[in-house]
């Protein structure tokens, strides 16, 4: 089993993989591969339900996903992203954090530059992963964060808090190469990359957009890679089944009990 400690001590090294997961096959698949982590991310919100933004997405929700990827993860830390509004004060999040820990997972990530909410958690035994740049709950539109040299510095002073506060990682989503590269380098601990270029310690991904799930999006994100094209796989062997039920191929002798 793969330690959270063991993760940050990747700082500067091997570079750290997560991967997000919503349901138990998908954990089980993911790991038993080279995965360091797995996050429980609230862009399920989209991915999973359907939603335009994550803001929408409850506690319920986030525990009910999280609990099944923690079954099916094979000992791989499970980050729980805290949801929108789970965490407006350091109470409230300690409260909402510790019920993500009751069920299992390995830490949480909270998104916004709140160190005394990092304190609390860490002080009460919750792992935290940081998020910075673009914010996806709060954000009004999706851009690039921290091109102006008075909000990178800015950036660069929110890491170095939640570093102090006690965080174990931060992500850094959308924001340029060149402020990642610094962030990572002024910071003890690692930094997990969407969107910010190669410096990061580590990358994270959605699993449904590295695999090519959705068939239908026109305007994907930059940052975004497409691996596979399952989308396509799937719709190919849904139709070869509705093709051979039409023709009565299926069920055939091998696939009927006598």
């Amino acid at each position: 089993m793969v330690s959270l400690e063991q993760v940050k001590a990747l700082k500067g090294g091997k570079k750290i993989i997560m991967l997000t997961a919503y349901d138990y096959q998908m954990a089980r698949i993911l790991g038993s591969l080279h995965v360091d982590m797995l996050l429980v991310g609230d862009s399920l919100g989209v991915v999973v339900q359907g939603n335009a933004s994550t803001k929408k997405v409850s506690m319920d929700a986030m525990l009910y996903h999280t609990e099944i990827v923690i079954r099916g993860s094979r000992g791989v830390p499970v980050i729980a992203d805290m949801p929108i509004h789970s965490y407006e004060t350091p109470r409230a999040a300690l409260s909402n954090a510790l019920r993500f820990m009751e069920i299992g997972s390995s830490g949480v990530k909270f998104e916004g530059a709140f160190p005394d909410t990092a304190k609390e958690l860490v002080s009460a035994g919750v792992p935290v992963m940081a998020h910075l740049g673009l914010l996806p709950q709060t954000a009004a539109q999706y851009h690039v964060v921290g091109k102006d040299q008075a909000d990178a510095a800015a950036m660069i002073a929110q890491a170095q808090e939640l570093e102090k506060a006690g965080a174990f990682s931060i992500v850094l989503e959308c924001v340029p190469e060149s402020l990642a590269k610094a962030i990572t380098e002024t910071i003890g601990i690692p930094t997990i990359g969407i969107g910010a270029g190669k410096y990061c310690d580590g990358q994270v991904l959605v699993i449904n957009d590295l695999l090519g799930l959705d068939r239908g999006e026109t305007h994907p994100p930059k940052f975004r890679k497409q691996y596979a094209e399952i989308g396509n796989t799937i719709a190919t062997a849904v139709a070869s089944f509705i093709e051979e039920v039409q023709d009565g191929k299926y069920p055939d002798a091998a696939h009927t009990y006598h």
